[in-house]
């Protein structure tokens, strides 16, 4: 998932020139408050038989804080606090649910700042991505708030003078299972369709970024949403098999890998639960040799190297023409080169440390693989210590560029989930499309060319949901997000994302006599 809607925008302007007060620098916060979250408070488990885990600052590898996971009385209790918050939200007109989401969402502009370096502490991306990731987030809000609304039924005449309509309504409890390279602007784009469409949200943070979920609850509860609206416990695998299983869920909505989203389902269809699954990409990014050469190295480089390659839309697998590939490697090379790399709390910084220790290792393990399959890395793809010597134990590397790879390389086929490019030449159209669609991901697609025919053909022809002609990552609130194949189910944002939120009830008026065989 993406969030680059602000180019050339206010937004952008305002992550890039940013002229308040820094309230925080890496390695110096300590969060001790607890980060559960239910019936309107923070939640301080007293009864934990479970060992806390340390959670980790990627920009120094210090330990930031201690997690504790809910177990099935937390869960329990969580779930009660939000099947009570249902009774009363579902009630309530749309316009009535809307003014308190605009309040959240005012909140949340009011506070972004300190959202935003809360968010770069926890995750490790630059300060200026997690503007914009507060921004969509607050963005999100506001446009289900309009949606809540509009919702509405269907009126149908029938014979006789009877008449029939349909009832769009809420589905009760849903549960939340966010990822860690968006952990704020996630539990925004769940929980805003959830809760405008009359529902009730419990939602799980990844817990390698358990941090700023607890935020948006409490921005929640101080907008007017009654206590248990929005909920948060804090676990890993064996709490969100609790929150899978547990009766009083109605649907889980969750982003994350390809495996855990088909454990989930399956867990979820045990008892009938719909699920939203926003899962893994390899997506291709194709470059035709008519196509504004500037335009797509930009959009390469977004493609690639966004939250330090940690994207699950990113266009890894870059398609070139061959009579530009020379020129294209040029450019790219120079710039990729020249990305900045260091503290994310500075202004300057374009790109931060990855997320953990054992994702970094695991990414440069994919990086030396390549190599020994054959690719050729052209820069980057090693450790990266920054001057500053209180960041000597982050989590760096340098952004990867390869070239000479093949399409069975494990570098091609597999999500890096890192700053890693890999490059490939093609010759004709409907061979990179046969290359492009020989995956069994099918989450994004974009395409550069100036022949408007071809945009339109090509995107027609690629088997992916969320696709881009001359630019890429651009996830803009108003239009659905998801994949095919693979990559997913349902979508996210978007106006249709209500039918993924609600239920129809079809209501039958009889105005005459009952006709019977009886």
């Amino acid at each position: 998932m993406a969030l680059m809607r602000f180019l050339q925008t206010p937004g952008l302007r305002g992550a890039l020139c940013y002229t308040g007060t820094r309230t925080l620098s890496s390695g110096t916060l300590h969060i001790k408050d607890p980060l559960n979250f239910w019936c309107g408070g923070r939640v301080n488990l007293k009864d934990v038989k479970t060992k806390s885990e340390p959670v980790y600052e990627p920009a120094t590898g210090r330990v930031l804080c201690q997690l504790q996971a809910c177990g099935a009385a937390d869960v329990d209790a969580a779930i009660g606090s939000a099947s009570a918050a249902f009774k009363v939200w579902s009630k309530l007109a749309g316009m009535e649910r809307a003014r308190v989401m605009l309040e959240a969402a005012r909140l949340i502009e009011k506070r972004r700042e300190e959202i935003a370096e809360i968010e770069v502490v926890n995750n490790g991306k630059s300060i200026t991505e997690a503007r914009l990731d507060v921004d969509s987030a607050r963005l999100c809000i506001e446009y289900f708030a309009g949606q809540a609304t509009t919702l509405s039924g269907q009126h149908v005449q029938l014979p006789g003078g009877s008449f029939a309509y349909t009832r769009r309504e809420p589905l009760g409890v849903c549960v939340g299972i966010g990822a860690w390279n968006y952990p704020f602007q996630i539990a925004a784009w769940k929980s805003a369709p959830a809760i405008a469409c009359g529902n009730s949200m419990v939602f799980k943070p990844s817990p390698v970024t358990p941090v700023t979920a607890v935020l948006l609850a409490e921005i929640y509860s101080q907008a007017g949403a009654p206590e248990g609206l929005f909920n948060v416990v804090q676990g890993g695998q064996e709490t969100g098999s609790l929150l899978c299983h547990h009766p009083s869920v109605a649907k889980v909505s969750f982003t994350g890998s390809v495996p855990t989203g088909k454990k989930i389902m399956e867990m979820a269809s045990r008892g009938v639960k719909p699920v939203t699954l926003e899962l893994g990409g390899k997506s291709p990014l194709i470059i035709f040799e008519d196509s504004d050469l500037e335009n797509a190295v930009r959009g390469a480089l977004m493609a690639n190297f966004l939250s330090q390659g940690q994207v699950c839309s990113n266009g890894t697998r870059v398609f070139v023409q061959s009579s530009i590939l020379p020129q294209f490697l040029k450019e790219v090379l120079k710039r990729t080169k020249a990305i900045q790399i260091g503290d994310p709390l500075l202004d300057e910084t374009r790109m931060g440390a990855l997320v953990s220790k054992p994702h970094l290792d695991k990414v440069l393990g994919y990086v030396k693989q390549a190599k020994n399959e054959g690719a050729r890395v052209l820069c980057g793809g090693e450790p990266f210590t920054p001057a500053d010597p209180k960041l000597k134990d982050g989590y760096y590397m340098t952004p990867c560029v390869l070239d000479n790879c093949t399409d069975d390389m494990t570098c091609v086929r597999e999500e890096i989930f890192g700053p890693v490019m890999s490059v490939l030449s093609f010759d004709t159209e409907d061979e990179v499309l046969r290359r492009a669609n020989d995956s069994a991901l099918g989450l994004a697609a974009g395409v550069f060319t100036k022949d408007v025919k071809r945009a339109h053909r090509v995107i027609e022809n690629l088997q992916a949901g969320s696709c881009f002609i001359n630019n890429y990552n651009i996830t803009p609130v108003e239009v659905p997000f998801g994949g095919y194949k693979a990559s997913g189910i349902g979508r996210e944002n978007g106006q249709v994302t209500i039918e993924f939120y609600s239920q129809l009830k079809t209501v039958v008026v009889e105005m005459g006599d009952v006709d019977s065989l009886f």
